[in-house]
Formats: C-alpha cells, structure tokens, sequence
C-alpha cells in the first residue's frame, strides 16, 4: 500500500461492524470476556485498546517497522525506552539533543547508573573511538534539535551493527514521510507524536516503533508494566492527524525553504541553520539518507537584543514551545526547550542568546516573511 494511501486507511482491520468511517473511540478501561479462558483480543486498555491498536499498526507500517507502541508523551517513550538498559550500561548519545532528552539522560538515567558519553556524530569514527564493552547502545537525533546537525544513519547502523549494539534514532523532525531509519538499519526509531504526527498542537503523544520481534518483546512488558500508554480518545486525534501527514509535510517543508532563503539573505541574521540550503554541512547527507528537508529552521542574529525584539515583534507566528504543527512558532531556546542545560555547554554547542528556532506552519509563505520583515526592521526603531 502507497504511503499516502497507508496514512489515511492505516491497518485494513476492522474493529466495529456499523460503517463507521472514522474509527471509533472506544473510550473503555476494560473489556468483558465471553467466557472463562477465552478473550475478544482485549482485556484492559493499558494493556491494550482498539483504537490504540489502529494507530500502532498505522504506525509500525508506515516506519516499516516490526511493532509500534504508543505513548501518552514523548518523553514517556524515551522513559520506557531507557528501562532497556542496566546499571552499568553505557550509551553513546549526540550532543546536541531536545533539552527533555538531555534532562531525563543526566537526571534519571545517570542516577539510575546508566553511564553516557556525548559526542558530534558527524563522523562514525568520533562515535567507534568512544565504543567500549559496556556499550549498549547509540542515540541519535537526525537532524538535531536546535541545531540541525545530520548525521549518516547508514553509517552509523553499520558500526553499530559490526559492534553488536542498538542503533537508536529519533525520527521526530522529519517523521516516515521524510526519512525511515529503519530501513538504513536503525533497531528503534523514537517520535514525539505530538509535533507533525499529531499536527495540529492539540494534544500530546510519543512512539517508538522497533525493527524486530525480540526487541518488541521486551519493550511491550515495560510498556504495559509501567502504563504510559496514550489514550483512545489521543490515539483517535493521531489518527486523524496523520492522515493529513503528506500533504502537510510537503507544504510546510516549501514554505520553510522560502524562509531560510530569505532568512539567509537578510542584514542581522548572522547564520541560518536548514537541511535544506547547500551551505548546510549536511545538505548531501540528507539527500542520501531522507527525500524531505522538513520544516525546522533555527537562525542566529547579530545580536540579543536582534533575538528579543523579533519575538517581541512577531505576531502572526507564535512565540511558544513547541513544533510541528500547523501554525508557526518562534522558540528560544535558551530559555525555552534546553534551560535546563548548563551554560557553559549550552554555548559551546551554538545555543546562545541570539539563537532561535523557528517551526513553520502552513501559512502563507509571504505571510511569515512579512511578520518576520516587520518584526527585523522593528530593531532600528
């Protein structure tokens, strides 16, 4: 089934007997059983429900995955994610990773004796050099969050499979329509359902989708252990956003290309960070490994006050946190996305105070240029 055509049908089975063309919220905790010993396939919602069920085959399929779980929030996958790993274990993970990512790693996961070593993952050989026996897995965000970075999940997935280790890779900015990792030979793709898959900034999600039935086995027990599992009615809103997912993707990656052209051409903005412009140092990889840039843009000004007056000043797009969806939001990230991040590594990383990203929806592209035109020309006021 085409993937255009897989997002608004999802799996061909069926779950109620009147027509409905929408799938329907079962919005039950629990389900009877027609006798001792026998089950309809469902017996407790965290365990599992039917229109949480529809969404994961949708979206195992559309991964080219072997099993999809669904989660109530991102950083709930993340969480059930890292319960893999034991005392001990270590993980190779980007250094520049989505702040809730890098808090839960340094606050939770090191204290529970997960050790980490955090490295530039443009090159395979910055990552093998740090490989050692306790190595467990690799951790990566393509392209990264803020800074954009991309990195050759091909190449990646065969160092980590000549070393017997996990490839990881979170998959939110670009989604399957863009980019499938597991078809370059990542082991589990992460989401946080809640940007483009969700779409329309209404509610939160997350996922992971795994390559392999050995794998899905050991996360479905922590899954339905621990119970962070998304609701029917949260499920039913994916659904619905992922039907529109192509169509989106594809409009809001042309508008955001126009942005980052102009963006790149306009007096205080000193460098714009895009996938999708040749001067990207990724620009190659990406159209190797991904048929989409997707629609991320962070840009550096001249300047703090360049910063604060274009989120004063703007106000068709949004000054808010978070990404993906239809309308287009301005973040700062020092602030925002990644405070908890100390300083001194914060900077070095590029996240400074004339840092910001830019999530672009699917206004008019003229529109957001004029916003942004208005609110830059506000600093020589």
């Amino acid at each position: 089934m085409d993937f255009n055509t897989r997002c608004i049908h999802g799996t061909t089975t069926k779950y109620d007997r009147t027509g409905a063309v929408s799938v329907p919220i079962f919005q039950s905790a629990t389900f009877a059983h027609p006798s001792v010993g026998q089950s309809t396939g469902f017996d407790y919602s965290r365990t599992q429900n039917p229109t949480r069920e529809h969404l994961e085959k949708t979206m195992a399929a559309l991964e080219g995955g072997f099993e999809a779980m669904a989660f109530s929030t991102g950083m709930a996958a993340v969480t059930v994610l890292m319960e893999l790993f034991s005392p001990g274990d270590h993980v190779v993970a980007s250094d520049d990773l989505y702040g809730g990512t890098h808090r839960l790693f340094h606050h939770i996961s090191i204290k529970n004796g997960i050790d980490f070593d955090f490295v530039d993952m443009a090159s395979a050989d910055s990552i093998e050099a740090l490989i050692r026996p306790e190595t467990k897995a690799v951790f990566i965000e393509t392209p990264t969050n803020p800074m954009m970075q991309v990195t050759d999940i091909a190449a990646v997935a065969a160092l980590c499979k000549k070393h017997a280790i996990l490839l990881i890779v979170d998959n939110t900015f670009l989604t399957p329509y863009f980019q499938k990792p597991l078809l370059l030979g990542a082991d589990i793709v992460l989401h946080s359902g809640t940007k483009y898959l969700g779409g329309h900034n209404d509610t939160l999600a997350g996922f992971l989708v795994v390559s392999d039935s050995v794998l899905a086995e050991k996360l479905l027990f922590i899954y339905k252990t621990i119970g962070a599992c998304l609701s029917p009615f949260d499920s039913w809103l994916l659904i619905r956003g992922i039907k529109t997912l192509p169509i989106r993707m594809e409009r809001q990656q042309e508008t955001a290309m126009k942005l980052a052209r102009w963006l790149f051409e306009q007096q205080g903005i000193v460098s714009v960070h895009y996938a999708g412009l040749p001067s990207h140092p990724g620009f190659e990889i990406s159209k190797r490994q991904s048929c989409g840039f997707g629609a991320m843009i962070s840009f550096e000004t001249d300047c703090p006050q360049t910063a604060l007056r274009i989120l004063n000043q703007v106000s068709l797009i949004q000054y808010a946190e978070s990404l993906g969806g239809v309308e287009s939001l301005i973040t700062y990230p020092m602030l925002q996305t990644h405070a908890d991040v100390p300083q001194t590594e914060r900077e070095a990383k590029g996240i400074n105070d004339r840092l910001l990203r830019l999530s672009v929806g699917l206004e008019d592209a003229d529109d957001l240029i004029a916003d942004l035109k208005q609110a830059l020309e506000a600093r020589t006021l």
